[in-house]
């Protein structure tokens, strides 16, 4: 992959994986709904794996330099 979009892509998912992990931490300590009418547990685990899915991405993306 070439430089220039691997960089790219890697900080947009990096960026977004950390945020969607920052935004879950913090509704999940203030016991608010990540995702209004879903079951808590659920909302909250399925977020925080999408952010981790999506921050692996980004730190694959930064491998291929």
């Amino acid at each position: 992959m070439e430089s220039g979009p691997a960089i790219f892509v890697g900080m947009v998912f990096a960026l977004f994986g950390g945020g969607l992990l920052v935004w879950t931490a913090a509704r999940a300590r203030h016991r608010a709904p990540v995702a209004l009418g879903v079951n808590p547990v659920a909302s909250a685990a399925l977020a925080t794996v999408v952010a981790l899915v999506a921050l692996g991405v980004g730190a694959w993306s930064f491998t291929q330099l």
